[in-house]
């Protein structure tokens, strides 16, 4: 049984050089306009309990094909079918009238809905504890920020058990501890089997909140299928288009700051004598160490290092939770040394760049990335560009 199924869908809008342009047409019966089409011919099928994700470069055309689906937009051709209640956090505001409460914008936006007065009544004040906003609930959204618009609009969203939700990046405008809260619920989405629709710039969520991708390019459908293979694709296109000239690049760390539950304070490369290397050698040890200061108390982080290419492509990279290395909980003001020892590196020459970096227990929100170089491999002569690491035997009959 499917709860979104589209076939052939199309959007146009009609663009006019002129505001009078409209009138003239409608008077002379003689086209004024140009056709611009946002969607082309858009046909897929979403599940019960899947979780679909919309990807593609801005003007792609992700955010209208969500608000056709959420019904707030209407198709110029092709068939939308939605079976269950649908809950949509699309741009910011959406779905609020300025002038109201955010009390008066909870009834407002259940009405929409479809759910009764009772049943919102019984969810009011959790949706209020979850958007922490009790003592702004009953002043006019108009003076909220763009963050408290989005915890308001994410709590109704998620907390009227809807069948299908979609979320349009809005996520990205709050902060930190309410984007954690919102990927829990996201994940305990999952897990209760309803269907999601989620459309990000941010490949790893994306990757971690989704089984299929649909991958957007000028309004048409360009790759659809699984999550690992799309994502890897649309990657692999980005980085293309990016400029690889690093020429302007400092060799200096850099570290990102913002309010966060841990804190980077040194990312160095060193060789195993401890002493600090700004080169490798791919047949000797070579090791990442990372301080980080805990800012927090119970916090269990995620320890990660990753090399990477001058246009930022991951080559490889190594993440304590995925080896089930166990660490914390810590407490505030804790100084936390991470060390990652590589003992033979399988590149043989070329410029990388490193990167550490400090997660949630889930591996979803970064707290912070520091990143060093770029750097060179020691080329081995007539050895190539990647290292063998096998055993030899050599026989005599």
């Amino acid at each position: 049984m499917f709860r979104i199924n589209i076939r052939n869908v199309s959007k146009e809008y009609k663009i006019y050089a002129k505001p009078h342009d409209r009138l003239v047409e409608i008077l002379l019966r003689k086209p004024k306009h140009k056709v611009f089409k946002v969607l082309e011919d858009i046909s897929f099928y979403i599940g019960i309990g899947q979780s679909l994700g919309i990807i593609g470069d801005n003007g792609a055309g992700k955010s209208t094909l969500l608000k056709l689906i959420a019904g707030t937009v209407q198709p110029t051709s092709g068939i939308i079918e939605m079976n269950g209640r649908v809950a949509a956090l699309l741009e910011l505001g959406a779905g609020f009238h300025p002038e109201f409460s955010g009390r008066q914008n909870i009834y407002l936006n259940a009405s929409l809905l479809g759910i009764s007065q009772e049943e919102i009544k019984q969810k009011e004040n959790e949706i209020i504890a979850f958007a922490e906003l009790e003592q702004f609930i009953d002043r006019p959204v108009r003076t909220y920020s763009s963050g408290m618009y989005v915890r308001l609009g994410f709590s109704i969203a998620t907390m009227v058990d809807p069948d299908i939700l979609i979320i349009d990046e809005a996520l990205s405008v709050g902060d930190m501890a309410f984007q954690k809260k919102c990927l829990k619920r996201m994940n305990r989405f999952k897990e209760q089997g309803r269907t999601m629709l989620f459309c990000s710039h941010s490949m790893y969520h994306v990757q971690e909140l989704c089984e299929k991708v649909i991958w957007l390019e000028n309004g048409r459908i360009k790759k659809a299928g699984k999550c690992d293979e799309i994502v890897g694709l649309y990657e692999d296109f980005c980085n293309q288009k990016k400029d690889s000239d690093v020429n302007g690049t400092d060799k200096s760390r850099i570290v990102e700051t913002a309010e966060k539950d841990c804190r980077i304070i040194s990312f160095t490369m060193k060789a195993d004598d401890g002493t600090d290397i700004e080169e490798i050698d791919p047949l000797k040890t070579t090791i990442l160490e990372m301080q980080v200061e805990i800012l927090t108390d119970r916090q269990i982080p995620n320890f990660g290092f990753a090399i990477m290419t001058t246009d930022e492509e991951i080559v490889a990279a190594g993440l304590t939770n995925y080896d089930s290395i166990k660490c914390g909980p810590y407490s505030a003001g804790q100084v936390i040394v991470v060390r990652y020892v590589i003992d033979f590196l399988p590149l043989r020459a070329g410029s990388f760049m490193l990167m550490g970096a400090v997660s949630d227990t889930t591996g979803l929100l970064w707290y912070e990335s520091s990143t060093l170089g770029p750097f060179n491999v020691v080329a081995g002569k007539g050895l190539g560009r990647i290292a063998l690491n096998g055993s030899w035997e050599v026989l005599e009959n």
